[in-house]
């Protein structure tokens, strides 16, 4: 499902009830909603010119990541500093209204990294991101965590949107995807794409299959990844960013789990503190 965000829910920082119901609902069902028009387009342009450079570094040094570690798919993130931390991406309101309605009091952000699938990328293993929290149930638990995507540019087919598998979230079979499993689900409800314009987020159930697909354009396209978690699910480690960028965080009902240090956080894309 994709949600549009009106004039009057940006002016006033809210989504309408009906609005908030609808994506709580879609990420139940079907496992994913996109929020469409949250985020300014200007942040987005200073992040992709930075990314765009970081892209080249990690490239150059053959350093593929994600799932499968194939060659074309970085793990990257933006830079843990200012002027590239942005209070519409790290903390925006719309989509923090969403998942802690979903999540409830005390969600926290668990990462702050992300993908870039490149010209001439392959095609990941169909994969989730977590599994369910108990194993052998006969039916799917309620989520616990869920992704936030964002993209600084618009993403489509031909510059490799995400593949994603409608409700399969609720599949308990195992997290172990192979091709009988994979044809069976086909059978039930078929894959689509993660399209999104620029300035929208996907957010996603972490057990949703999915996976990378080719990028057919000739420029990088990039996903930074956020986890927001229900409360109770502590991994015991802090997010880092670097002291200069603290009230990008402030003022919102987002707990982000961040540790804001003196040091230098230049070795952010070949040793990420996420």
């Amino acid at each position: 499902m994709e949600i549009t965000v009106r004039p009057k829910e940006l002016s006033s920082g809210k989504l309408s009830d009906k609005h908030v119901n609808q994506a709580v609902e879609a990420i139940r069902v079907d496992g994913y909603v996109v929020l469409e028009n949250i985020i300014n387009h200007d942040h987005l342009d200073i992040l992709r010119e930075r990314m765009d450079d970081d892209s080249r570094k990690l490239i150059k040094a053959e350093r593929w990541g994600g799932a499968g570690t194939l060659k074309g798919h970085l793990q990257q993130g933006p830079p843990p500093f200012a002027p590239y931390i942005f209070k519409d991406i790290v903390a925006n309101p719309f989509v923090v209204q969403v998942t802690k309605t979903l999540l409830g009091e005390g969600v926290y952000n668990n990462f702050y990294n992300g993908n870039t699938n490149c010209p001439g990328s392959g095609t990941q293993p169909l994969h989730r991101d977590g599994d369910h929290l108990w194993l052998n149930q006969k039916v799917a638990h309620p989520a616990s965590e869920v992704v936030v995507n964002i993209s600084p540019q618009d993403t489509f087919e031909e510059n490799g949107s995400v593949e994603l598998w409608p409700g399969s979230h609720l599949d308990v079979s195992g997290r172990h995807i192979d091709d009988e499993h994979e044809a069976e689900r086909r059978e039930i409800a078929p894959p689509i794409r993660g399209n999104a314009k620029k300035g929208s987020a996907l957010i996603r159930d972490m057990r949703l299959w999915h996976r990378g697909v080719p990028n057919q354009s000739d420029e990088p396209r990039h996903m930074i990844a956020m986890i927001h978690r229900i409360r109770w699910l502590r991994s015991g480690r802090r997010l880092k960013y670097q002291t200069g960028c603290e009230a990008a965080f402030e003022n919102s009902e987002l707990d982000h789990n961040a540790e804001f240090v003196q040091e230098k956080l230049d070795d952010y894309l070949f040793n990420p503190k996420f």
